[in-house]
């Protein structure tokens, strides 16, 4: 509603580069909120709302999911008393209310107690925390309605090849080189060029018609990712626009599409891949801050027919904020 969205826009403190005067963190992957609630779908424990509120904007998107603020989902909802707890490991259905599914997450809880502690490292991420897996069943076309909205792994855009896939997350992925990029150039020096992000833009702004999402121009989708052939022993090197600053890692929905359409035979990005095995399900995505692991599962066809990651999460605070007032 426009009474929630003008309430969040003052708790997070936006439109202010800095969000000075409120709890965002001045870039776009610290000003995200997720509304949790008691399930509204038969087959979910939880149901949970993301919405992407804009920096420099008085806008919010609930047009994505997130699959970094999912991993907290279930910590949170245990913390929250919305979902009791077991002893050992509390397995939990979050109902993603952005795109209509399911996901399975596993979080650590000895003695009917949520626990944080653990072994489990993120690259981009300080320190090391317990382990959330998350999985899910079924993810394509999940804002678009098909893996591929365009039905072929390789469309050309302003002569560009292109792969347009949703996997969890609306992306379209380019090789590098195609842009005249090495694939390994840092998110600032990727930002200062404007002819380069203008050109990104005009891309974005097709491809969005192209997958069926209409006039995407104040929308935070599709993603723009850029592929190159990986150099630390993953799948595929990216850098990716989300949309108009450059990721500083890799959003996990972004990962899970990367990967699926590495695999994908004719892909504009499948001969930039490391070779994998058939029956391999353990791959690693680079990104500028290291590598975000995904797990697939293909059927006999090749077809990915689950996925699943491994996150983790940490409780920092609970209270309350006090929004500035409203202007009158």
């Amino acid at each position: 509603s426009s009474d929630l969205d003008a309430l969040l826009l003052r708790i997070m403190g936006s439109p202010d580069p800095r969000q000075i005067d409120g709890i965002g963190g001045g870039d776009p992957l610290a000003s995200k909120v997720a509304i949790l609630a008691p399930s509204t779908h038969e087959d979910a424990d939880i149901d949970y709302l993301f919405l992407q509120v804009f920096v420099d904007q008085p806008l919010l998107s609930d047009k994505q999911g997130c699959g970094n603020i999912l991993a907290a989902v279930g910590p949170a909802a245990i913390e929250l008393g919305l979902v009791p707890a077991t002893d050992g490991t509390t397995y939990l259905r979050i109902h993603m209310v952005n795109t209509g599914e399911i996901a399975r997450a596993q979080v650590q809880t000895p003695m009917g107690r949520v626990s944080y502690d653990g072994a489990a490292t993120m690259d981009g991420v300080p320190g090391h925390h317990a382990p959330v897996v998350l999985w899910f069943d079924s993810l394509a076309g999940s804002m678009t309605g098909a893996l591929l909205p365009t039905s072929e792994p390789l469309t050309m855009i302003d002569d560009l090849p292109c792969t347009l896939i949703d996997n969890g997350m609306p992306c379209v992925m380019i090789p590098a080189d195609a842009l005249g990029q090495d694939g390994d150039e840092s998110p600032a020096s990727l930002e200062a060029d404007a002819a380069l992000c203008a050109r990104i833009e005009a891309i974005r702004l097709q491809a969005g018609s192209m997958m069926g999402l209409g006039d995407v121009r104040d929308l935070t989708v599709p993603k723009m990712i850029l592929i190159s052939r990986p150099r630390h022993g993953g799948l595929v090197m990216t850098r990716s626009w989300i949309p108009h600053r450059v990721h500083k890692s890799l959003g996990v929905f972004a990962a899970i599409s990367v990967a699926t359409a590495s695999l994908l035979p004719g892909s504009a990005i499948a001969l930039l891949a490391a070779p994998s095995k058939p029956d391999q399900r353990q791959f690693m995505v680079e990104h500028p801050a290291g590598a975000s692991e995904v797990f697939l599962e293909r059927d006999p066809g090749g077809n990915v027919t689950a996925c699943g990651m491994v996150r983790t999460a940490r409780k920092i605070m609970a209270g309350q904020v006090f929004p500035v007032p409203a202007a009158r």
